[in-house]
């Protein structure tokens, strides 16, 4: 017998607990129980509707995922030099969650276990390709109004998104070399050179 769906604001309650559990514990250290308990309900409730911890990691991602598009989208103006420059600082600062940057410790968490597990692999190949996608179109319309320079854009969005990830990791590690502003000016000046534009 099929489980009845969730209640959209049940599930945005259980994913955004998730999410930050997760976070301040590690998915290691996250219990079902905690994560029903940020809510005030039942561990059997929230493993009605998500099977295992691992699912609930990459629907909670998916979930921060989109919250995070949205508020990109809703400040971000038509000129795709203004966009780039939007995605860039939201992916080196603040989250949708109010997590900050801690919000990266759900993308090694995830990283970590796609290792193992199928299911969460794909999950990070769909959320990693929507990523690269919106750069490399950023990048295509930059280009048809003249304002970058005519580099390939899928390339360019490996590139850019890659920095993303490997100095974000170096934040979340509290590495003395790479603050959350070391971060951002470095993807800034990168992206701006490769582009020939001023992000």
């Amino acid at each position: 017998m099929p489980r009845p769906r969730v209640s959209e604001q049940r599930r945005r309650q259980i994913l955004e607990a998730a999410a930050e559990v997760i976070v301040e514990r590690g998915l290691s250290d996250t219990r079902i129980a905690d994560v029903a308990r940020r809510i005030g309900t039942s561990a059997g409730l929230v493993l009605y509707y998500f099977k295992s911890k691992d699912e609930l990691l990459g629907e909670a991602l998916a979930y921060t995922d989109q919250l995070f598009y949205d508020e990109v989208s809703a400040r971000s103006s038509a000129d795709p030099r203004s966009r780039l420059r939007d995605l860039i600082e939201s992916s080196c600062s603040a989250s949708p969650l109010s997590g900050g940057m801690e919000m990266w410790a759900l993308w090694l968490d995830l990283w970590t276990r796609a290792r193992h597990d199928k299911q969460l692999a794909k999950e990070r190949r769909v959320l990693d390709r929507r990523f690269r996608k919106e750069i490399s179109d950023i990048v295509r319309e930059g280009q048809a109004t003249g304002q970058f320079a005519m580099v390939e854009p899928n390339v360019f969005a490996l590139t850019l998104a890659s920095l993303i990830d490997g100095l974000a990791i170096q934040v979340v590690l509290k590495d003395p070399d790479v603050s959350r502003k070391r971060m951002l000016d470095l993807c800034l000046e990168i992206a701006s050179r490769e582009l020939n534009c001023q992000l």
